[in-house]
């Protein structure tokens, strides 16, 4: 059996269904049985037994006889060994540049500091594209723009507040308080912001967040684009998809302390 991978390759069935049992056992932190996991992985029950079973006796899980659990082992945290001390910039890399070849767009990493400002740690591009660009280390309000946007709408912030933050922004382009209002609400709804060229006229911007294991912002992910050159349809999808590769992240570098069983 095999699925479509992420990458529109062939997948192995069975390579993706182990995957999925470990993701959601390190998601959960919590031992369970293989009935609870075939359930929330929607896994056929045998085929999770036997898929157990194999992580069991390559140590990437533990089988509590007693209570008839699952848990994960140590091997997981062997195969981890080579990322521990890896530049998060560097992990979320490859995701960038992935994005980049499927729109002729400046795909942005933004770092959020602690003095409400946003820093461009890196960007990647499709070289056969015309685009705009930015510098890495270009600094930015953490209020303005799409991901200006994304990271009010995380932060739920009263009207008042947003208000507040409001009067102290620059755009090149002419803005009420109230589209911005709408727009950070829009962003709550919808998981992403947007910029249709409103901080530098002319530059469209989609933009999500990466969030800790509180939900907080940590990064920001940003596709820039010159005005018109995507159209507004397959822009919403790309807001999507970012927000999408932005949850993933966030998951990936900031989940709960997990579980651990020699």
């Amino acid at each position: 059996m095999s699925e479509v991978a992420q990458n529109g390759t062939r997948a192995v069935g069975a390579v993706v269904q182990a995957l999925r049992i470990l993701r959601h056992m390190a998601a959960s932190g919590e031992a369970e049985g293989v009935s609870a996991i075939a359930r929330a992985t929607q896994t056929n029950t045998s085929t999770c037994f036997n898929i157990l079973r194999t992580l069991a006796a390559e140590g990437l899980v533990v089988f509590d006889a007693e209570a008839k659990q699952y848990r994960l082992g140590m091997g997981v945290l062997e195969l981890a060994v080579g990322l521990m001390g890896t530049n998060h910039g560097d992990l979320i890399r490859p995701e960038l540049e992935r994005l980049a070849l499927n729109a002729p767009a400046l795909i942005c990493l933004w770092q959020i500091t602690d003095t409400e400002r946003v820093v461009l740690l890196d960007r990647a591009w499709n070289p056969g594209s015309v685009r705009v660009d930015l510098p890495v280390g270009k600094r930015l309000p953490s209020s303005v723009g799409a991901i200006g946007r994304a990271i009010m709408a995380a932060r739920k912030l009263s009207d008042d507040e947003l208000r507040r933050r409001f009067a102290k922004l620059r755009w090149q382009r002419p803005l009420s308080f109230e589209t911005y209002l709408d727009s950070v609400r829009s962003a709550e709804q919808h998981g992403y912001g947007r910029d249709p060229g409103v901080l530098y006229a002319g530059v469209d911007s989609v933009a999500a967040i990466v969030p800790d294991a509180q939900g907080q912002p940590r990064y920001g992910l940003s596709a820039v684009s010159i005005q018109g050159q995507i159209e507004e349809a397959a822009l919403h999808q790309l807001g999507v998809e970012l927000a999408t590769v932005g949850q993933r992240i966030g998951r990936a570098l900031f989940r709960a302390p997990l579980h651990w069983e020699e």
